[in-house]
C-alpha cells in the first residue's frame, strides 16, 4: 500500500526523496512495504555495494532491503514519519508523526526511532 499522493523528486542536497502532492495529518499511515529478509551472514558481501546505504536492521540478526518507496526517505533527526517493523508479516509501515504540508520532503530518522538524536554514519542535519 502506497498513497497516490506520494512521489520521488530530487532534493536541494541530498539527492533524491519522498515528496507529497497534499497535505497529510499527523498519525497517518502512507506506506505499507513488503521486505526481503537475508541473514545476517549476507551482511558483508552487500555492504561492499551501493546496498549498504540502503539495507535496515531486521531483528538483531538479519537484515532486509525494504520496497516501494522506503529505501528513498532520507534521514532527518527532526523527521516527520517514523518506521515500524512488522518481523512476522515482513512488512515495514511508515506512518507520519507531524502534519506536513504539501509539496514537503517526508524523512525519516535512521536510528528507528524518530526523535532519537544519536549521531549517524554520515554527517546529517
Amino acid at each position: 500500500m502506497l498513497q497516490p499522493y506520494l512521489y520521488i523528486d530530487k532534493t536541494a542536497t541530498m539527492g533524491r526523496g519522498v515528496f507529497t502532492s497534499e497535505p497529510i495529518t499527523a498519525g497517518t499511515l502512507i506506506e505499507i512495504a513488503p521486505v526481503i529478509v537475508m541473514e545476517a551472514a549476507d551482511r558483508p558481501q552487500l555492504d561492499k555495494t551501493l546496498l549498504h546505504d540502503y539495507i535496515f536492521e531486521w531483528g538483531k540478526e538479519k537484515c532486509c532491503m525494504a520496497l516501494g518507496y522506503v529505501p528513498m526517505y532520507n534521514h532527518s533527526y527532526a523527521s516527520n514519519c517514523d518506521y515500524l517493523m512488522d518481523y512476522d508479516e515482513d512488512v515495514i509501515f511508515i506512518k507520519t508523526v507531524a502534519d506536513i504540508e504539501k509539496g514537503a520532503e517526508l524523512t525519516i530518522n535512521y536510528n528507528g526511532e524518530w526523535n532519537d538524536r544519536t549521531e549517524i554514519w554520515f554527517k546529517a542535519d
